[in-house]
């Protein structure tokens, strides 16, 4: 039995299939978890959601900011952008059960494995937080997202405020800086405060900003945490992170990662994604 996780999707059905054959995937023996952003900007999202439901309980994928945005069209929270390539989700005949099942899978998942602990989010984690702190709060979310309302937390959950993590906040403003810190953190200062408008790699941090994972005494650091969203970081294996975004859909590569018996434990496979697309 193999556990492999793999980087952003966003869409792109024929890399996934493609890496999933490479490594020799079987539903009936092993487990499979992509680290959110299975839709989006790719041309089959439509696709890969139903791959992920035929594979059932051997397949979950972490939510991501694309994954969430999805939700938020479908409930009319949002209009769907120029770039967006979900339309085939919304229109599909079997849309409502994609979408059901899409808003139950996890924030955030966690395994103990011999010496040490695997952490996996979408983006990031507050350095205030530790591994039972970002558990906790991702279960949050989760509860709202499959409860009756979904509605109304889609409605507020856009924003860049609040920028920064307190205990004593409620609410939509309690939830939407939790969603952002799991699903959208790149950077960050030292105190959490998240900046949101730079995309690029890690040495390019705005002043006083630094990648969330570098965060000097941040309280996840004793675990290894996984995580994708992060395309022009790419593929950085270190004891305490594995960073699996390597830009499929931008003329990258799909990553997967087979976890073995400790956090330490772990081979990189990837295939060539045939389905790029141009940024802009």
């Amino acid at each position: 039995m193999a556990l492999y996780l793999i980087g952003d999707v966003q869409g792109c059905d024929e890399a996934l299939q493609r890496l999933l054959d490479e490594l020799a995937f079987s539903p009936s023996r092993d487990t499979l978890i992509v680290l959110g952003d299975l839709v989006n900007r790719g041309p089959a999202s439509a696709e890969v959601l139903r791959r992920m439901q035929r594979y059932g309980a051997a397949a979950q994928s972490l939510l991501g900011n694309h994954d969430l945005h999805l939700l938020g069209i479908a409930h009319g929270a949002r209009k769907a952008g120029r770039k967006d390539t979900l339309q085939g989700v919304l229109d599909a005949p079997d849309s409502e059960a994609m979408l059901d099942w899409l808003r139950h899978q996890p924030m955030a998942l966690h395994r103990t494995l011999d010496g040490g602990e695997l952490l996996m989010v979408h983006a990031g984690v507050l350095p205030q937080w530790g591994v039972a702190d970002t558990l906790s709060f991702a279960a949050e979310v989760e509860s709202v997202l499959r409860g009756p309302a979904l509605e109304d937390f889609l409605q507020t959950m856009y924003g860049n405020e609040p920028a920064q993590w307190d205990d004593a906040l409620t609410g939509s403003m309690r939830l939407r800086v939790i969603v952002n810190a799991l699903t959208r953190l790149r950077f960050c200062t030292a105190e959490g405060v998240m900046e949101f408008e730079s995309k690029d790699g890690a040495g390019t941090a705005p002043n006083g900003f630094m990648p969330w994972f570098d965060v000097p005494g941040r309280a996840s650091a004793a675990a290894t945490i996984a995580f994708g969203h992060w395309s022009t970081l790419g593929w950085v294996s270190r004891p305490d992170l594995i960073s699996t975004d390597t830009g499929c859909v931008w003329g990258g590569c799909l990553s997967a990662v087979r976890i073995g018996a400790t956090p330490l434990a772990r081979e990189l496979i990837q295939v060539k994604c045939p389905e790029a697309q141009k940024p802009g």
